[in-house]
């Protein structure tokens, strides 16, 4: 498999999929895209149908969206449990995964990621509707299932992959989600998804891929 993506301190969702992929533990290449350049849609439009990327190349197929490429693979590696086993609980972590996917458009725009940046903002109020839906959504899933371990649905899931790009903005950007209705439970699952050894490797990499880009 080869996964074709954007600069990693800059991709939130060429980060997405990549987690999801260590986490099968098959073998994969990587295929970087500079981002931002004058010849960045001409570079992608070589991989992607779309225009876009990530993009999965697999057995002379490409595809070319996050969340199909992660459907794909938990398809593909059923033993790996991407999802969790209960039902309301797998409904419910692709719904909060779906959401990230489509949704939280301010927070993104207002926030893009950039892990090798710190600075502290005053967010707009759109934004901070953003932040606190994911403190009720973080804390309310927590609350219910998770007593099985540290993540979203207890247990790591797809829905984790999908919110670690939003961790890392929380940082960057020095947002406290107590002032946005945390008490608690959102605030520690950020740190969770940040201290994760895949996330850590894929951190690594960005930064001294920034200081050479």
């Amino acid at each position: 498999m080869e996964l074709v993506i954007g600069d990693k301190n800059l991709s939130s969702w060429s980060l997405r999929p990549w987690l999801v992929l260590k986490r099968t533990g098959a073998p994969f290449t990587e295929t970087l895209v500079r981002l931002n350049r004058e010849d960045t849609p001409a570079q992608i439009q070589k991989h992607s149908p779309s225009g876009m990327i990530p993009a999965l190349k697999v057995d002379g197929e490409v595809i070319w969206d996050s969340m199909a490429i992660c459907v794909y693979l938990a398809e593909t590696f059923p033993q790996v449990q991407m999802w969790p086993k209960d039902p309301i609980a797998r409904a419910l972590a692709r719904s909060a995964a779906c959401e990230m996917h489509a949704g939280f458009a301010s927070l993104r725009g207002e926030c893009p990621m950039d892990l090798s940046k710190r600075v502290k903002i005053d967010v707009s109020q759109a934004t901070a509707a953003n932040l606190r839906r994911l403190s009720a959504l973080w804390g309310g899933m927590r609350a219910r299932f998770g007593q099985g371990g540290p993540f979203l649905f207890g247990e790591w899931s797809i829905a984790d992959a999908f919110y670690t790009p939003v961790a890392t903005r929380i940082r960057t950007y020095g947002l406290v989600m107590s002032d946005y209705g945390d008490t608690g439970a959102a605030g520690a699952y950020v740190e969770t998804l940040l201290e994760q050894p895949d996330f850590l490797e894929w951190e690594r990499a960005a930064l001294e891929d920034a200081k050479a880009a």
